[in-house]
């Protein structure tokens, strides 16, 4: 079902507007895995010209909201909390990647984890882990009549 000529720009733009807004660029969508990546830009920074931390609380819960909604058959989800700890610093011209998998899929909770690591540039890997997010999500929310096509963008990228 994935669309493989989309790219990630657009794909991202149809899939979560505040990451699109900020540049992060979704790769991987899965209902087991999702991953991207986001050049870390002035707009995405604080003032001492590093990742602010509330981007990467963004990207942590916007990829976990994702996997969530996929994994539980397409119902609604709402976060419950997010704990993140920040590691490392990534500067003004980095490279971010990140990749959010499912630790527990209930029948209306999940726990998501998500990491975030400075790309090495040898390798176009992931290089030092900048941080670590954990994600509960209340995941058995029905839809409203009105919101019924939200999975459709997810239904559309979706490696199931």
């Amino acid at each position: 079902m994935g669309d493989a000529t989309a790219s990630s720009s657009s794909k991202t733009a149809e899939l979560d507007a505040p990451l699109h807004a900020l540049g992060f660029e979704i790769q991987e969508v899965s209902p087991s895995r999702l991953t991207g990546r986001l050049l870390v830009t002035p707009t995405c920074c604080q003032p001492f010209k590093v990742l602010h931390g509330g981007v990467s609380a963004l990207i942590a819960e916007g990829l976990a909201s994702m996997g969530a909604h996929m994994a539980s058959g397409y119902r609604r989800v709402a976060g419950m909390q997010l704990s993140i700890s920040h590691f490392r610093s990534a500067g003004v011209g980095d490279t971010v990647l990140a990749r959010a998998v499912p630790v527990h899929i209930g029948r209306s909770t999940q726990v998501w984890e998500v990491k975030l690591w400075k790309m090495d540039t040898s390798t176009q890997g992931e290089g030092p882990q900048i941080a670590e997010a954990r994600v509960t999500l209340l995941s058995n929310l029905p839809v409203p009549d009105d919101m019924k096509s939200a999975g459709e963008p997810l239904r559309k990228y979706s490696k199931l």
